[in-house]
C-alpha cells in the first residue's frame, strides 16, 4: 500500500514537472514569434477588444470595492491615533503598488485564463488545432500569440483604470465617513506616491498578464480526455495563474523596494 502511495507521488511530481518543462519550452517558442513578423494585428485587436474591453466592468467592480474597504478600515485605525487625516497617503500606496494589479488579476485573469484554456481546449479536442498544423500554418503564431500579447497588454491598462478607481472610490468614502475632505485627501495621496509606486505596480500587471496568457493557452493547447479534459483545463488554469500571481507578487515587491 505505501509503495503504491509512493509510486502514485513520483508519477505525480514526474507529470508536474515535464508540465513546467514543456510550458518553459512553449514560452520560449511564442516570445520568438512574437517578435518575428509576420505580425497577426487583426487577431491582436480583436482579442485586445475581446479580453480587454470586455473585462472592464469587472476589474472596475472589483477596483471600486478594495478602494472602499480599505479606505474604511485605514480611516478607521488611523483616527484611534488622530491622524486620520493621513489615510490618502496610505490607501494611495496600498493600491498602486499592491491592491490594484493583484486583485484585477485574480478577478481578471481567472476569467481570461479559464475562457483562453476552455477555447483552445475545445479547438484541440475538436481537431482544428491539427487541422491548422495541417494546412501549413502554426497553431503557435496563429492562436496562441495573438492572446498571449493581448493579455501583456490588456493587464497593464486595466490595472491603472483600477488605480484610479480605487482611488476616487476611497476618497469618496473617507469625505462621507470621516469628513474628510477630497482636497486634503487627494494632496496626501499625491504628496507621498513617488513614480515609481505607480510603475511598480503597472510592471507587476504586465508580468501577471503575461503569467495569465501562457497559462491558459498551455492548458488549452495540452488538453487531454474530450470535454472533460476541457472542464478540467479550465479549473487547473484558475488555479495555477491564482498561484503563479502571487508567488510572482512576492518576487517582484521584493525586488521593487530596493531599486
Amino acid at each position: 500500500m505505501a509503495s503504491r502511495e509512493r509510486h502514485g507521488l513520483v508519477e505525480r511530481a514526474r507529470y508536474h514537472l515535464e508540465s513546467l518543462g514543456a510550458l518553459a519550452v512553449m514560452t520560449g517558442q511564442v516570445l520568438s514569434r512574437a517578435v518575428r513578423p509576420p505580425y497577426n494585428v487583426s487577431a491582436f485587436v480583436f482579442h485586445v477588444e475581446s479580453l480587454g474591453v470586455r473585462s472592464l466592468p469587472i476589474a472596475l467592480l472589483t477596483a471600486t470595492f478594495a478602494g472602499l474597504v480599505i479606505s474604511l478600515q485605514f480611516g478607521y485605525f488611523l483616527a484611534r491615533f488622530g491622524v486620520q487625516y493621513t489615510v490618502g497617503r496610505v490607501v494611495v500606496l496600498t493600491l498602486f503598488r499592491e491592491l490594484a494589479p493583484v486583485l484585477t488579476a485574480l478577478t481578471v485573469g481567472a476569467r481570461l485564463g479559464s475562457g483562453m484554456a476552455a477555447e483552445l481546449g475545445s479547438m484541440t479536442v475538436t481537431e482544428q488545432v491539427d487541422a491548422i498544423r495541417a494546412l501549413g500554418a502554426d497553431p503557435l503564431r496563429k492562436l496562441v500569440v495573438p492572446r498571449v500579447l493581448a493579455c501583456l497588454v490588456v493587464m497593464p491598462v486595466l490595472t491603472v483604470f483600477a488605480d484610479v478607481v480605487g482611488l476616487v472610490a476611497g476618497a469618496v468614502v473617507v469625505n462621507t465617513q470621516y469628513a474628510i475632505s477630497l482636497n486634503l485627501f487627494f494632496r496626501g495621496a499625491l504628496d507621498s506616491v513617488l513614480m515609481q509606486d505607480f510603475v511598480s505596480g503597472v510592471f507587476k500587471g504586465a508580468v501577471f498578464g503575461l503569467i495569465i496568457g501562457l497559462v491558459g493557452c498551455f492548458k488549452g493547447m495540452t488538453v487531454e480526455g474530450g470535454t472533460e479534459g476541457v472542464g478540467r483545463a479550465t479549473t487547473q488554469t484558475v488555479a495555477i495563474t491564482s498561484v503563479a500571481v502571487c508567488l510572482a507578487d512576492f518576487f517582484i515587491t521584493k525586488v521593487t523596494l530596493y531599486l
